[in-house]
C-alpha cells in the first residue's frame, strides 16, 4: 500500500501522488488561498457558506451591498442577496482558473448553488443553472439530488452546464444523479452538440447522513457501538464510488460535509473528489493524520453489520434502498434543506439591516 513518508503533509500527498482532487468548501477568498496552497483544485458554495463568507467581511461586503443597491434601485432584499452571492463565486472562481486551465476542465471548478426556494420547481431550476453558467467559464452549478433536482440536472447538463449534485447523502440518490447526467452526456452526442469536459460531480454528504442516522438511531432508542454511526457516510461514499466505476459513470463522486477525518482518509487514492472546510484541512495537516491510499479497503465487517442492521442506514447504502421520490422526504435532506432555507432568510435579514439600518 502506497503511503506517505513521516513528516510530508498528508493533504499535499495525496493531491501530489494520487488522483483524489481536492476541494475547498467554502468560497471564501482568503480561506480559498490558504486551500489553493495545500493542493486545493476547486471550491464550492451554498447559501450557509455564502452567508458566513459576507458577515466574515462586512468591510468588503456592507459597500458592495449598497452598491449594488445603488446601481439596482428596485431590487429588493433576496435578488441584492443573489448578486452578493453571485460576486462572491466570481471573484472565487478567478482563483481557480489555473487549475481549471491545467486539468482541461476537469477541475478549478467553482460550485455556486441553485436557490433552495426553487427546489420544486424544474423549469426555474434549469433557468437559473443556465444563468449561472454563464457567469464564468470555470463555474459548476449545484441542484438539490431530489425528484425534481434530479431531471433539472438532466436537462441543464444537456444545455452544457456542469452540475454537481446537491442535498445529496444516500448511495441511490448519487446512482440516479449519475444515470441522469449520463443521459445527458447521450442526448448531447446523439443531437451532435460539442463534447467537453464538464467536470460532473455527485456529491455525497457524508457527515450529514452520520448526522441523521444518530438523530433516527437515538429517536428509535436503539444503540450502537461508539463511533459505529461514524462510518455511515464513509461506507456510502466508498459504496457509491464502485458503483461508478462498475457502471462507467462519466462523473465524479465528491465528499462534502465533514465530521471526521475519515471523509478523507478513507477516501484516498480514489478518482473522486473531497472537499472539506479550511478548518479541516488545517487540522488534518497539522495533526499530521497518517495518509495511504485506503479507497478499495472495505470497512471492518463488524462495523458494516451493525450498520446494515439499521433499517435506515439501508435505504441510504443499497443501490436500490430507495425511490427517486423518496429522495426529498428522507431526514438528512428535510434537514438540510430547512438549513439552506434559513440562511436564505437570513440573508435577506442581513441585507435588509445594511439598506434599512435600525434607528
Amino acid at each position: 500500500m502506497t503511503r506517505a513518508h513521516a513528516g510530508e503533509a498528508p493533504l499535499a500527498w495525496a493531491a501530489a501522488h494520487t488522483p483524489t482532487a481536492l476541494w475547498n468548501d467554502s468560497a471564501d477568498p482568503e480561506e480559498l488561498r490558504r486551500s489553493i496552497a495545500l493542493g486545493a483544485v476547486g471550491a464550492t458554495c451554498n447559501p450557509v457558506i455564502a452567508l458566513a463568507a459576507i458577515r466574515a467581511h462586512p468591510d468588503v461586503w456592507t459597500p458592495r451591498l449598497r452598491a449594488l443597491a445603488a446601481e439596482h434601485p428596485t431590487w429588493g432584499e433576496s435578488a441584492l442577496g443573489w448578486a452578493a452571492v453571485e460576486a462572491l463565486s466570481i471573484d472565487a472562481a478567478k482563483l481557480l482558473e489555473p487549475a481549471f486551465a491545467e486539468s482541461g476542465g476537469r477541475n478549478g471548478r467553482l460550485s455556486i448553488q441553485t436557490d433552495p426556494r426553487l427546489h420544486r420547481d424544474v423549469d426555474a431550476l434549469v433557468e437559473q443553472a443556465v444563468a449561472f453558467a454563464r457567469l464564468a467559464e470555470n463555474i459548476i452549478v449545484k441542484i438539490p439530488a431530489t425528484a425534481s433536482g434530479i431531471a433539472a440536472m438532466e436537462e441543464a447538463a444537456y444545455r452544457g452546464v456542469s452540475i454537481n449534485a446537491t442535498l445529496s447523502f444516500t448511495v441511490p440518490q448519487a446512482i440516479a444523479v449519475g444515470e441522469a447526467l449520463e443521459r445527458a452526456l447521450d442526448r448531447r452526442a446523439a443531437d451532435g452538440l460539442p463534447d467537453r469536459e464538464f467536470g460532473h460531480v455527485v456529491t455525497i454528504m457524508g457527515g450529514r447522513l452520520d448526522d441523521w442516522l444518530k438523530v433516527w438511531a437515538a429517536r428509535n432508542r436503539i444503540l450502537t457501538r461508539p463511533g459505529t454511526l461514524d462510518w455511515a457516510g464513509v461506507a456510502a461514499l466508498k459504496q457509491a464510488y464502485r458503483v461508478f466505476r462498475e457502471r462507467g459513470f462519466r462523473s465524479r463522486v465528491l465528499s462534502a460535509a465533514f465530521r471526521t477525518h475519515l471523509q478523507w482518509s478513507e477516501l484516498v487514492g480514489g478518482d473522486l473528489v473531497v472537499s472539506p472546510p479550511f478548518d479541516w484541512q488545517d487540522r488534518i495537516d497539522a495533526s499530521r493524520i497518517p495518509v495511504a491510499v485506503r479507497i478499495d479497503e472495505p470497512v471492518d465487517a463488524g462495523i458494516l453489520d451493525e450498520l446494515l442492521a439499521l433499517s435506515e442506514f439501508r435505504r441510504a447504502y443499497d443501490v436500490d434502498g430507495m425511490a427517486p421520490e423518496e429522495f426529498a422526504d428522507f431526514g438528512a435532506a428535510r434537514h438540510t434543506l430547512r438549513q439552506f432555507l434559513d440562511a436564505d432568510a437570513q440573508l435577506d435579514a442581513l441585507v435588509r439591516d445594511i439598506l434599512v439600518p435600525a434607528p
